[in-house]
């Protein structure tokens, strides 16, 4: 039959599904939603509500994946599963992720986007103690565990405040129990992500009018914090990831937006959080390290050269890496939704 022949309503349906089909052809192809795998690299707290946004508000499916999002046990580990296979992507730290690279060369992972523009890493101490400026640190017990990036990152942060970081005693202690013993004056000072340190001790009683802050950001660090880091099998996923993405990006501008609406979707994904202090949580994540004059600039998610160079200067001297990476294999902005996509909103 000709295409003149068809009924005007059966060549309609024909043409819209040929449209469709054109317009979403690796989820239309198989008949059914991408599965996609995410790692949270932490709890369903703050961090998570701009992925958490995104799929309550089926930007995922409206994009054509279907996203499984779990937790994670920090960047370290997040970064071990993606380069295994067992999670197409996960938020992870970058210097951690570098790092892993250098040490396991097979593995190509890159970040296909930036989420904190500005480094979130820490170190607080009691406003009423002795260590007023970043030098004072010098000698001092900080609160740290070996994989804290924190920890990990502060010969950066003492080198760019001229101290020898090799005389910090530090504590491997439990955050749970090390945060306690911290308010109780048995340690200098401890490391932190800003808006987790914070809001951890305000839970034992010590308020942010008591605490002292040296984010590194601010004391000379150019480093990115998080990124999205992806393995090269899922990267091979072209449409997939870029979709992934595109719909990731449209849930952390939300979030950034209406902090509110994303820890609404904290609580919704995890009962027991308490969704007043989630909320205080992302508006420092946001204020501090998203809502950033770079992020205004270019939008959520994109890195520049200069920033990515810096980040694996920094990463490689703090670690004492082998080799340097070339910003090539560390990073890719293929995936990234348009300028237009990735803008904050007003």
């Amino acid at each position: 039959m000709s295409r003149s022949a068809l009924p005007r309503r059966a060549f309609l349906r024909a043409t819209g599904a040929a449209t469709l089909l054109a317009a979403t052809p690796f989820v239309r192809a198989q008949g059914s939603l991408q599965k996609f795998k995410f790692n949270l690299g932490w709890k369903v707290e703050a961090t998570a509500a701009g992925f958490l946004l995104a799929q309550q508000r089926g930007y995922y499916k409206d994009a054509g994946v279907d996203v499984t999002i779990d937790t994670g046990n920090g960047s370290a580990a997040a970064i071990s599963l993606v380069g295994s296979g067992a999670y197409d992507c996960a938020s992870a730290d970058l210097a951690t992720m570098i790092e892993f690279n250098v040490n396991n060369p097979q593995a190509k992972l890159a970040a296909v986007a930036i989420q904190y523009d500005l480094n979130p890493n820490s170190i607080l101490v009691r406003k009423d103690g002795p260590i007023k400026k970043p030098a004072d640190l010098a000698g001092k017990t900080i609160l740290g565990q070996p994989f804290n990036a924190s920890r990990k990152l502060f010969p950066v942060f003492a080198k760019a405040q001229g101290f020898d970081a090799s005389g910090v005693k530090w504590e491997n202690v439990a955050p749970d129990i090390g945060d306690t013993r911290f308010v109780k004056g048995d340690f200098d000072a401890s490391a932190y992500f800003y808006f987790t340190g914070l809001l951890n001790l305000k839970a034992r009683g010590m308020g942010p009018e008591q605490i002292t802050m040296f984010r590194f950001s601010d004391y000379g660090m150019k480093s990115y914090g998080n990124g999205l880091v992806a393995n090269a099998k899922s990267m091979e996923q072209v449409e997939a990831m870029k979709a992934f993405v595109k719909a990731t990006t449209r849930g952390w501008v939300d979030a950034i937006a209406d902090p509110k609406a994303g820890a609404a979707a904290v609580k919704a994904r995890e009962p027991l959080a308490n969704e007043e202090i989630e909320f205080e949580r992302l508006k420092l994540i946001v204020d501090g390290s998203m809502k950033t004059t770079g992020t205004r600039s270019h939008g959520w998610g994109a890195a520049t050269p200069e920033r990515l160079q810096a980040t694996i200067a920094e990463t490689v001297d703090a670690f004492g890496l082998k080799s340097t990476p070339a910003v090539a294999d560390i990073w890719t902005d293929r995936f990234l939704p348009t300028a237009a996509d990735r803008k904050l909103k007003a």
